[in-house]
């Protein structure tokens, strides 16, 4: 083998299945068709970057992908991990996880491509030097500078400029790296580690997204721009590009991002940043790569020739064109990451035209190593074509086919596939190695910018086409039919043998008490005996008092009572099970499941935080009124609250008087329209003796805005360095002192951020005991809003209480039991304000 070639080749091999999908199961139409032959004969390349899931700009990616038939690809340097969850409680890893595929919906959509870097959300940020604080600045430009080699792009676009402070500092920080990137990529003494596989590239130029929020971009007299007709109709597709856009942005459903297209003519304008001048338009200069390649414009003659004469009704007319095209492009030397894609695409692009279909189904959706699982493969084309199935290759073992597809009688295979006992789980790849310095630590290179996770388990279909040869990837996955929904088709994932899992993520030894923790340990095969052991604690610290064996759901249950030995305020620890012939676990199994994404599954260490305090506190029964979701009620629950959630039918007037206090969860004036509602009754029961907490919302959309007895006007304000400082204003203020004592220590290791969306104005009725000062920013007093209303007491704070609480920070959970005990059995927070 000739060694010079083989680190392209590896190349194309890692990064194939990254950029283009398996064979599509569903057919596609002729005009579907036509249009991947026009982006089988366009070269052009357009790499766009931003910070996160939702900046892209969707119409602009749909309009490049299916106007001009680029190849273009998004480039998020983070998964979203920092921001907020309208839809469910997940967030921190599991919001990356679905935001990751929500992008990916959104490319199936728009026709573009995902990239991710390392770099992990860390929330809100207000300006590039504080963003750089937290990212390795040199590892981060290192993924964009491997994403820009391996993509190849003949331009670059940006979201955002790289002018501080008009924007959050994550967004700029993406224009900083990209312009660096851009100037970098191709000097091969920069990052040479990466030029084993890759090699330098650099882009004929970069241009910005320009836009001007809440207005038209006014393009500068002293600036080079171009703009795109992006409201156009597109009669392939039957739709505009803003349809694409809205369809696609839509798919951001976590973060509240439902569209409605515009109607009409848009525009859509870049700036010109950096690299070669161009008059005519962002692509001058940009050579068509079939131009430079051995059998280029034969090639391109042909597709052209295809499109000329291309049969709409019946695209398998068009077979022989196509089998012509791929002979051509299979005979290209070059070993060309563009190339290797065209070679796919046009595999593609035939077996649509004989309206393929092809599926490799599990009898389950979940296996482990070592497991026996039934597995059937399904191929079927409808037209007269003899299709010759060779072979299919799973797991190391070859079926011989020697059968022939056509005339739309299907071809179906049952097989055994055994699962090998040393097999990897289906552990999402950034999340097998703990992270580092905000950044996901992934060892092998050719990992680093891919979207997800290839298949668990792939097999290799190989057959024939009158004598072409095509070999194609088929996933394996799990189908089944939904009363409500019809067919799903889910991935098959493999999961650990043995599962450990910890009923509470924050443990709490108040006041030198003991307390209780329940491990489950779940077998997916069959039960082997052993115990349990935690990390970082000694004998003296733990000990199992009860072990119950559930041999009909393969699970034991242990009980484990732990004491304080006076450590530190604040640990974390990792259970294990270990069986009695020495194998250990001590991964948990979390799944996601939403109906817009695929199911989603993910293996955390079985950890939990353990919290020594000192506390006081009532055993009062709270009411909580859901709102985006969070995860506070478990919280209360471990601290020793009774909580019942006011929902459905325990929902309204003349149940809210048995709470003593009743707490609104995070952004549920946005989305509650029940609570929405029932405002004026809330305020009676405040008026009445009660003690309400409302958490953050956002300024729009409001379904209410009189959630408060006095006016109140929120803002976009918030304090995004959690370890900014903080002063205590009112010190005598019983919100600071019972039945706890609050002071400047309480607010040291918070995480991520000290709050968000505060109240920027209300009434002078409203006590603020707290400011807050992010650096070179002006204070706020926003933070929490305290106030005497009849009887009784009502609190708005927009501290992120929502991560606090959950990540177990000492100092926030004191300050929100004293928020809850305002309303202490006797009154002495509602008597004390008096």
């Amino acid at each position: 083998m000739n060694l010079f070639k083989l680190p392209v080749l590896l190349m194309v091999c890692c990064l194939a299945g990254l950029w283009l999908p398996a064979p599509l199961a569903q057919a596609q139409s002729g005009s579907e068709i036509y249009h991947q032959l026009l982006k089988l004969k366009e070269t052009k390349r357009v790499l766009y970057i931003a910070a996160h899931p939702d900046d892209e700009n969707t119409r602009l990616i749909g309009y490049l992908s299916n106007a001009i038939n680029a190849e273009v690809a998004y480039l998020s340097l983070t998964r979203g991990d920092g921001g907020q969850n309208l839809i469910g409680k997940e967030l921190g890893i599991q919001l990356g996880m679905i935001r990751t595929q929500e992008l990916l919906k959104a490319r199936e959509t728009d026709g573009g491509r995902q990239f991710f870097s390392r770099a992990i959300d860390f929330g809100y940020s207000k300006n590039p030097d504080e963003t750089l604080n937290n990212w390795d600045r040199e590892k981060l430009l290192s993924d964009v500078v491997w994403v820009i080699r391996n993509f190849q792009p003949d331009i670059i676009i940006t979201r955002f400029n790289t002018t501080p402070g008009t924007t959050h500092g994550h967004h700029t920080t993406s224009a900083i790296l990209a312009g660096e990137a851009f100037k970098k990529s191709g000097d091969p003494d920069v990052f040479p580690e990466q030029l084993q596989v890759v090699a330098p590239w650099t882009a004929k130029r970069i241009f910005w997204n320009a836009y001007n929020w809440g207005g038209q971009y006014e393009p500068k007299p002293d600036k080079k721009y171009y703009r795109f007709p992006v409201g156009a109709f597109n009669p392939l597709l039957g739709t505009t590009y803003s349809q694409i856009a809205a369809d696609s942005r839509t798919m951001h459903k976590s973060q509240g991002f439902g569209s409605t297209a515009s109607i009409g003519e848009g525009q859509d304008f870049i700036e010109f940043v950096a690299g070669d001048s161009f008059e005519d338009g962002p692509f001058d200069g940009i050579p068509n790569r079939w131009e430079n390649l051995d059998r280029g414009k034969v090639i391109q003659n042909q597709i052209e020739g295809l499109l000329e004469n291309f049969d709409f009704v019946h695209p398998e007319n068009n077979l022989p064109e196509l089998l012509d095209i791929k002979v051509n492009l299979n005979q290209v030397q070059e070993n060309l990451p563009w190339v290797k894609e065209k070679q796919k695409l046009i595999d593609e692009i035939t077996l649509d035209a004989l309206g393929w279909k092809s599926l490799f189904l599990a009898n389950k959706e979940l296996s482990f190593p070592s497991d026996q699982i039934g597995g059937r493969l399904v191929v079927n084309q409808p037209y007269k074509t003899a299709v010759n199935l060779r072979s299919f290759e799973v797991l190391d073992t070859t079926h011989e086919l020697n059968s022939t597809l056509s005339d739309n009688k299907p071809f179906e295979l049952e097989m055994d596939l055994s699962i090998p006992e040393t097999y990897p789980i289906s552990q999402p790849y950034w999340l097998e190695k703990a992270p580092e310095n905000n950044l996901y630590t992934v060892s092998e290179q050719a990992m680093i910018g891919k979207a997800f996770n290839e298949p668990s388990i792939s097999g290799t279909l190989g057959f024939d086409i009158n004598g072409h040869n095509f070999e194609i990837e088929i996933p394996l996955q799990y189908r089944y039919n939904d009363q409500v929904n019809g067919e799903i088709i889910q991935p098959f994932t493999i999961v650990p043998k043995a599962s450990v899992s910890v009923d509470q993520d924050n443990v709490f030894l108040l006041n030198g008490q003991e307390s209780i923790i329940g491990v489950t340990v779940t077998f997916e095969g069959d039960m082997v005996p052993g115990t349990i052991g935690i990390d970082g604690l000694n004998n003296e610290a733990y000990r199992i008092v009860g072990k119950l064996t559930d041999k009909a759901n393969g699970k034991y249950y242990f009980k484990v009572a732990l004491s304080n030995t006076n450590g530190v305020e604040k640990s974390n620890h990792t259970v294990f099970f270990e069986s009695e012939d020495g194998l250990v676990f001590n991964q948990g199994r979390n799944r996601i499941l939403y109906d817009h994404i695929p199911n989603l599954t993910y293996f955390p260490e079985a950890s939990f935080n353990l919290i020594r305090m000192n506390m006081d506190m009532s055993q009062q029964t709270i009411g909580y009124i859901p709102g985006a979701g969070d995860d506070i009620p478990g919280v209360l629950r471990n601290l020793g609250y009774t909580v019942e959630m006011l929902e459905n039918d325990n929902f309204g007037p003349s149940l809210f008087s048995k709470y003593p206090t009743i707490i609104v969860g995070i952004r549920a004036f946005n989305v509650n329209q029940r609570l929405a509602n029932q405002t004026a009754a809330l305020m009676e029961y405040v008026k009445d003796g009660g003690n309400l907490i409302v958490q953050y919302n956002t300024s729009s959309p409001l379904l209410s805005r009189d959630f408060g007895p006095y006016p109140l006007e929120l803002s976009r304000d918030r304090i995004a360095v959690e370890d900014s400082p903080v002063k205590i204003l009112l010190k005598e203020h019983p919100a600071l002192n019972h039945p706890n004592k609050i002071e400047n220590m309480d607010f040291e290791g918070w995480v991520q951020e000290r709050g968000l969306y505060f109240p920027r104005d209300w009434d002078d009725n409203y006590q603020t005991p707290l400011l807050m000062q992010d650096p070179n920013e002006s204070p706020t007093k926003g933070s929490l809003l305290l106030s005497r209303y009849g009887k009784g007491t009502f609190t708005y704070s927009g501290i992120s209480w929502f991560r606090l609480l959950p990540a177990g920070v000492p100092g926030a959970i004191k300050l929100f039991v004293n928020l809850i005990e305002q309303s202490g059995e006797e009154g002495k927070g509602i008597s004390a304000l008096e």
